[in-house]
Order: structure tokens, then C-alpha cells, then sequence
């Protein structure tokens, strides 16, 4: 048995997300396609993170382990070839052996994600940013940011996955900022790992502090898991286009 680390990056827009599914084109699905190829056999391969359709990855981490090797392929050569083969839009960045009981999913630390709103229109990063036209105070966004660090209960933030029923809600998020980058707005977050919809309806929400229509003291309400009838948290959903999982650490 051999085992290789995988780093990626994708452009998720034509993509129904990282998890392979039948009827449906993902980046696991062409990943594995060529890796089945390139090893002559159907590998295990798994990835750190289930990001959603239309999400993308800077530094998505997966792993292929492979029972037997026909012939001796050294990690540069894997990378080489699976980059020749996966499509423009999936690259691979890096590929390591490592030992063979290393799970990308199981083993990740934490997970980091950062998502981009534009203050602009823009015609050339359309799919990788919300565009909002209002103003926002960032310092209200800065102030909410700050109070997701922590222990909390974000039920209020999920979208039930049925995939996963009587999942804890409960997250320990190790960092949460809003910051500024010429005409973006970026909000970051990095936690052991995140609900369904958690990180795009943190984003939905604190575009509304930032609007003004949802106080600090209402965010912090949300976060004790408490539901306030006049935050209809769902349809504030952030689209999927400005979302992306930017690292996964181990």
C-alpha cells in the first residue's frame, strides 16, 4: 500500500461540488477518473473538505492510496501527469507520499476559509466574489467577526445535511476576521471543522450588520444558538461564488 498527500486548487463554478455523485460532474469525480487511469486500477481517494457546488479551493488537500504499483512513479511524475490530464480548471500544486495510515479528512486539524466581497462591479472575477452595492460598515463586520472566535452553538448558521443526521452543532473556531483589500471585503475563518452552510450564512449575516439591518447584540444572540424570529438566516445564504477553502492543517 501506497499513500500520496495531495494539494490543490480549483475554480468550483462548474463544478456540483468536491464530492463525487452520480449524474453529476465534481472535482472528486474527475480526480478520481484520472487517478483510476494513471495507476491502472480504482484507488481510495479521499479529500479534507466537502465544499458545495460552485465553491472553489486554493489549498484543498486529498489523498490516494494505492494497493499495488505497477510501475515505480516518483511524486513528481504523479503530479506531472494527473495535471496533464484533470481539466483547466483543477490543478494539482503538490503531491508527497506519506505514511500509509494518513486519512486528508480524518487527520486535518483545522480547516481555513475565506470569502470575497466585491464593492465593485467587476467583469473579470465575477465568479469569484458577491458583489454589493450598498455601503457596509466594515467596523460593525470587524466587531461581529471577532465574537465568533470561540466555543458556540451555531445551529442558527446550519442547514441540516442529511448525510449527517444528529450532527453536533457546536464548533471551536480558532480564528474569524473581516478585512480589506482594495475593493474586496474579506471575511476568514478557520475552525476544526463547519457545519453545512456555516461559513456562506456567517458571510449573508454580517452583510446584514454591515447594512445595518441586523444588530451586534442580534449576531451575538445567534451565536448562543438562540433562533430570533426576525433573522430569516436561510435566504441570507452568501452565494457560493465568492467562497473559498484556502488551507487544511494537520
Amino acid at each position: 500500500m501506497r499513500n500520496f498527500k495531495l494539494t490543490l486548487e480549483y475554480d468550483g463554478s462548474k463544478f456540483s461540488g468536491w464530492q463525487s455523485q452520480i449524474n453529476a460532474r465534481t472535482v472528486q469525480g474527475e480526480l478520481q477518473t484520472v487517478a483510476d487511469q494513471l495507476f491502472g486500477m480504482e484507488v481510495d481517494l479521499q479529500g479534507a473538505g466537502r465544499t458545495d457546488a460552485g465553491v472553489h479551493a486554493i489549498g484543498q488537500v486529498a489523498n490516494i492510496k494505492v494497493r499495488s504499483m505497477k510501475r515505480d512513479l516518483p511524486t513528481a511524475t504523479i503530479l506531472r501527469e494527473l495535471n496533464d490530464k484533470l481539466p483547466s480548471s483543477i490543478a494539482v500544486l503538490d503531491c508527497e507520499e506519506v505514511p500509509p495510515a494518513f486519512h486528508a479528512r480524518h487527520d486535518a486539524k483545522s480547516r481555513a476559509y475565506f470569502y470575497q466581497i466585491s464593492t465593485r462591479k467587476t467583469a473579470l472575477a465575477k465568479r469569484f466574489v458577491w458583489w454589493i452595492k450598498e455601503p457596509l460598515d466594515i467596523a460593525k463586520m470587524q466587531e461581529c467577526a471577532a465574537m465568533i472566535v470561540g466555543r458556540h452553538n451555531f445551529v442558527c448558521f446550519r442547514a441540516a445535511d442529511p448525510t449527517r443526521p444528529g450532527e453536533s452543532t457546536t464548533v471551536v473556531v480558532d480564528a474569524a476576521e473581516v478585512g480589506t483589500e482594495d475593493n474586496l471585503i474579506i471575511f476568514r475563518v478557520e475552525a476544526s471543522h463547519f457545519v453545512w452552510k456555516m461559513v456562506r450564512r456567517l458571510t449573508g449575516t454580517l452583510v446584514k450588520v454591515g447594512r445595518g439591518e441586523v444588530s451586534t447584540e442580534q449576531f451575538r444572540l445567534l451565536l448562543t444558538g438562540k433562533k430570533d424570529p426576525k433573522c430569516d438566516i436561510a435566504s441570507w445564504t452568501a452565494p457560493a461564488s465568492g467562497l473559498f477553502l484556502e488551507a487544511v492543517k494537520y
